[in-house]
């Protein structure tokens, strides 16, 4: 089966679908993957590197949709992206329809298999794709926040984790979900007092005998 990666074209947005071990993983099982020029040089993988991996290496992004049978992808698909895929191709990807109507548009139109990495789910129900990407979110509210704080960005010149003579400051995390318990976390290591609201009393007890 040939395996497709585009680079991705949303502003922003510099991963990419398979790095150059995923790609050996795939070609090991009996795969061919198509890798767009250039897809993972934005973190650090040289078109080199999938080479070696056992990849092919095409111009542009047509020729990976046009040869690939699935095209995995990180972000949802462009409109130009969407005018690509043809009847029965599967994408893999994470897609948030909820707020897109076009995208889920054109998905339709295009009569492809659009499997959504948010809405995978294991044996136990959990959602094994989408949980890491929520780590990533909560760890990463906590920086953007402490540094939105600065006063060179216009906040009020707050150091989260105070200094001597000065009390640290607090931090409310609004539910203890993974994204929740990933900020607390952050926040809780930056040296902040933090509090985290959750309306599950037996989440609450969880997250205490974690931090306690």
């Amino acid at each position: 089966m040939w395996v497709g990666v585009p680079k991705e074209i949303k502003a922003q947005e510099f991963r990419v679908g398979l790095t150059p071990s995923g790609v050996r993983e795939l070609v090991a099982h009996g795969h061919k993957v198509l890798v767009q020029q250039q897809a993972g040089l934005a973190v650090g993988f040289t078109d080199e590197q999938y080479l070696q991996a056992g990849a092919a290496i095409a111009a542009n992004a047509e020729e990976v949709f046009a040869r690939a049978e699935i095209v995995v992808k990180v972000k949802e698909p462009q409109p130009v992206e969407c005018l690509l895929l043809r009847a029965g191709q599967v994408l893999f990807t994470y897609l948030h329809l909820a707020p897109d109507a076009r995208q889920t548009a054109l998905l339709l139109e295009s009569d492809a298999v659009a499997i959504a990495y948010e809405t995978v789910t294991d044996e136990r129900g959990g959602l094994p794709l989408l949980a890491p990407m929520s780590e990533v979110a909560g760890r990463m509210a906590i920086q953007a926040g402490a540094h939105a704080l600065e006063k060179a960005q216009g906040g009020r010149g707050v150091l989260l984790g105070g200094v001597p003579g000065v009390l640290p400051s607090r931090v409310c995390v609004l539910g203890g979900g993974v994204v929740g318990l990933n900020a607390a976390r952050m926040a809780l290591g930056m040296g902040a007092d933090v509090t985290i609201l959750d309306k599950s009393l037996p989440r609450l007890q969880e997250i205490d005998m974690l931090f306690c």
